[in-house]
């Protein structure tokens, strides 16, 4: 075996980064006269600039030629002005550029880093720097070299960067205190680390196999995963079986250290419910087992519709002896239409009943109900309040009432840390909450919004209940629906003549009744036959950034939306995302871009949050939220997003794994919006995924055009299967009373 080798070069160009495992590809510049190497392997942390010393081998790769496979490495800070000043520029620190890095090093020579190690103050005397400028870059030369000390401990368990970088935000100091003594700590308070991650750094600072921190940290880690999934809770049985699974170890263990978990207040809590798998009416019961947030936010939900439901006041007593005839008269000359019988059932159930529902399909009516609502209680004086969960769905509520929505978030002014401005003790100011998208509405959200809604008030949630339910664990729209419950709804279910000529809206009707769409004869709905899935995945690319903007003259980037069923595959939102960025924002001479992980962002680029981040924005930034770049900023390590709230967002470089690229988005994350044409990759590369509510919800994403592209096998699939078992949630079983408040 080839003896190990040492290799010192500065990093020129990193080519390829994977942000979980810290594996790099990277270009270096060794000093043979401008020749750049190639290198290879865990250069986790290292930044271009930097001068490296690494150990490892040399070899040939049968595609890239000779290549350096890197086993570890170390930074050397570089000794000459020319080092010193590619160092400096390279973005390593925030607020120094390239310009900046140049007038520094011309004043301090090689002296340079000396200063900004020992005495940052002296940096003042550089022509341009202000005491602002210098103090920040004296705090950031310090907080680079804290978080470099936590990754050259953390490199030994191949923690990524951006998660070392996450771990010094949230401990500072403490960082390698809480690593080596509590690492579950990880997995609970870091977004990012999950149990898996903080398991592999326990195993390497040594705790051991059994230990019942370890049994505890996995038993809700696979709480934290059904929650993911959209459960509410988990069954205990198939709790501890997922739980023996995950942690290899005796079933004894789990169950002890499931009751030691069930005994601590922030642990989980056990409690008998109906079970949601035996037939309606049968008394049979399972023990559900619940994380504390989401067990207090069912409970308190349910209690909540109760109050406003039973609640001795009315805010709109004024509709409890309206004459209907006359009131639905002056609406129908106030908005130049007559309402359906069962419109008129919806207005009438929205204005006298304080928790109503209504749902329905597309093109059944329900935006002019809510429309002809909001006229009816205006015209008595009543304060309405609009919301929507997301940006685009707000937006169009606003333009349909003629009033002011906003999301649920903004409209309950939550504050970093996630708790509301707005609840219980202090109001919504409002006679009637419409919210629209309701079965966009996860539980924990919904609860904050009930608290919110003032005794008396009305509420009246709309949302077609067949679309696939929240990202966030719930099915609340479902379970406030379920027969038996205390909350009355109108179900729409007559398509108006304009909405019948419509190839969206019929379609949308056939694939929920579990018929084939119609995919010839139409000038809106289009099925482009492919059935192999990488040619399928190209052909969507081609169809979305290309044919659609020739033919409809839509902007590809504004105007046109791909939907996929799945995140991973030739034909699932990872590689289009990439196709598509080549099309719709290739790299330019001038344009500025960042490599963060896997990806590339560059100003222009569609994006899209991935978790709630309550500290962003004004109210938060939260999960689903789209947006793209207006600004690149590689010297105060910054990149800009404009949401579709029309709000400007600013995120530090370390912060860009909350990112992904939105020119493909999983249909799920597409709930709540609305765009003038969807493209649907249809494979049976997805096939465990293809089931009615999703192509359904994705069909009905689309306002003008919708284009499938795929299989005919896969798009009979997807109409054939319905969605398989309910979530875990027993909502609906504390509104109808069946578990003891």
């Amino acid at each position: 075996m080839t003896q190990p080798a040492v290799l010192e070069a500065v990093l020129e160009r990193i080519t390829y980064a994977n942000a979980e495992t810290g594996y790099t590809v990277a270009r270096v510049d060794a000093g043979r006269g401008g020749e750049l190497l190639t290198v290879v392997g865990a250069l986790l942390g290292a930044q271009v600039g930097e001068s490296v010393r690494m150990t490892g081998r040399w070899g040939s790769h049968p595609q890239y030629g000779r290549q350096f496979t890197v086993e570890n490495y170390t930074t050397v800070l570089p000794a000459t002005v020319q080092g010193i000043r590619r160092y400096l520029g390279s973005g390593l620190i925030k607020g120094i550029g390239p310009k900046t890095a140049e007038r520094i090093v011309d004043h301090f020579g090689v002296e340079t880093l000396d200063v900004i190690e020992a005495d940052p103050k002296q940096l003042i005397k550089v022509p341009g720097l202000g005491p602002k400028r210098t103090a920040l870059i004296a705090g950031a030369w310090e907080e680079q070299k804290a978080i470099k000390e936590v990754m050259v401990f953390l490199q030994g368990v191949e923690v990524s960067t951006s998660i070392a970088v996450r771990i010094y935000k949230k401990y500072g100091d403490a960082s390698i205190s809480v690593v080596k003594n509590e690492p579950y700590r990880l997995a609970a308070e870091v977004w990012g680390i999950g149990f898996l991650t903080a398991d592999r750094i326990a195993r390497a600072v040594g705790i051991p196999h059994d230990s019942p921190e370890r049994v505890m940290a996995g038993l809700q880690y696979a709480l934290s995963q059904a929650t993911d999934q959209g459960h509410c809770y988990l069954p205990e049985e198939r709790l501890i079986s997922d739980a023996v699974k995950l942690l290899q170890v005796d079933t004894g263990l789990v169950i002890d250290c499931l009751g030691e978990l069930a005994a601590r207040p922030e642990g989980v809590v056990r409690e008998s419910v109906p079970d949601p798998e035996a037939a309606p009416g049968s008394g049979e019961r399972v023990m559900a087992v619940y994380l504390v947030p989401f067990h207090r936010a069912e409970l308190s939900l349910a209690g909540q519709v109760r109050r406003l439901l039973d609640g001795p006041d009315d805010r709109l007593a004024a509709f409890a002896d309206v004459d209907w005839d006359r009131a639905l008269a002056w609406l129908a000359r106030r908005t130049g239409a007559e309402l359906a019988p069962e419109q008129r059932e919806a207005v009438r159930l929205a204005l006298t009943s304080k928790v109503a529902v209504l749902t329905g399909g597309p093109g059944c009516g329900k935006s002019f109900t809510v429309r002809s609502v909001v006229e009816l209680a205006r015209a008595k004086g009543a304060a309405v309040v609009l919301a929507a969960p997301t940006g685009r769905a707000a937006k169009r509520l606003a333009e349909l009432t003629g009033a002011e929505a906003s999301t649920v978030h903004r409209l309950l002014e939550l504050k970093p840390g996630g708790d509301a401005a707005y609840d219980r003790d202090r109001p919504l100011k409002a006679d009637l909450v419409v919210v629209d998208e309701a079965s966009m509405l996860d539980l924990l959200l919904a609860n904050k919004l009930v608290k919110a809604v003032a005794p008396g008030a009305h509420l009246l949630l709309v949302g077609d209940v067949d679309q696939l339910p929240s990202v966030g664990a719930g099915e609340v729209l479902r379970d406030l629906l379920a027969p038996g419950g205390p909350v009355p709804a109108v179900r729409l279910t007559k398509i108006f003549r304009q909405a019948q000529q419509s190839g969206v809206v019929t379609n949308a009707h056939r694939i929920n009744a579990g018929a084939p769409p119609i995919t010839q004869g139409l000038d809106d709905f289009f099925l482009f036959v492919e059935d192999d899935t990488e040619e399928a995945g190209r052909l969507t690319v081609d169809v979305a950034a290309r044919r659609i903007p020739a033919r409809f003259g839509l902007d590809p980037r504004r105007d046109v939306q791909v939907l996929t069923p799945m995140h991973r595959g030739p034909a699932g939102a990872g590689v289009l995302n990439g196709l598509l960025q080549q099309a719709v924002t290739p790299a330019r001479p001038g344009l500025a871009e960042k490599r963060f992980g896997g990806r590339v962002f560059r100003v222009g680029d569609k994006v899209t949050q991935i978790r709630n981040n309550y500290d962003k924005g004004a109210n938060g930034v939260f999960n689903g939220t789209v947006g793209v770049v207006t600004a690149l900023d590689p010297v105060d390590q910054r990149l800009t997003v404009l949401t579709d709230e029309d709000e400007e967002v600013a995120y530090d470089f370390a912060e860009l794994d909350e990112l992904a690229h939105a020119y493909a988005v999983t249909i799920h994350r597409s709930q709540g919006s609305e765009y003038p044409c969807v493209v649907v990759p249809v494979t049976t590369s997805a096939w465990m995924m293809l089931q009615r509510n999703l192509l359904y919800t994705a069909v009905t994403r689309a306002k003008r055009l919708v284009v499938l592209v795929g299989s005919r096998r896969a798009l009979g699939q997807a109409v054939r299967s319905v969605s398989a078992g309910r979530r875990c949630t027993a909502l609906d079983a504390r509104l109808a009373g069946a578990i003891a408040p």
